[in-house]
């Protein structure tokens, strides 16, 4: 068999199966956090505090429905390529289409939490401190979920001499 290239012994295609399996069982936890919270946004509108909402915090809400929708639909995407796309043989392609649009995803959603606690907190009332928080946050959702991986990924690179 040939290698893949990832130190194991698997076709192209076997490859992309087991990627694909990985990449089906991330999407469900970070589609079933954009939908809940999608949801949950939705309803806001129809309370009796969203009618007290003026100016910018009524913009920051339709700005986060807006990204709550996109986040959504973009992490549901992955449904409807595999979808349209199996038994084309194009596996492998789509794996690494549907990846990225996953990190897209993410980063749509990390924004839409950003944006919805910033809203948050200011109709809470602390001000110039919600921006505070929010962008700390924010920076505490790059690190995790892109700076540590990557910088996992370069220390295990410069273990193996590549």
């Amino acid at each position: 068999m040939p290698d893949s290239g990832q130190g194991r012994h698997e076709t192209v295609e076997e490859a992309a199966d087991r990627r694909w399996t990985d990449l089906v069982q991330e999407v469900r936890i970070a589609q079933t956090g954009a939908q809940i919270m999608f949801g949950f946004l939705l309803s806001v509108a129809f309370t009796d505090r969203f009618a007290r909402l003026h100016g910018f915090d009524r913009s920051l809400y339709v700005v986060i429905v807006i990204l709550g929708a996109v986040a959504t639909g973009t992490l549901i995407a992955p449904v409807t390529y595999h979808r349209i796309l199996a038994g084309h043989h194009v596996k492998p392609r789509m794996v690494t289409a549907v990846s990225h649009l996953v990190g897209l995803g993410a980063a749509l959603l990390a924004l839409a939490v950003g944006c919805a606690l910033l809203l948050l907190l200011r109709v809470a009332g602390l001000g110039w401190a919600a921006w505070l928080v929010a962008s700390l946050v924010l920076v505490w959702f790059a690190l995790c979920w892109v700076a540590l991986p990557i910088f996992l990924k370069q220390r295990h690179e410069r273990g193996q001499g590549t």
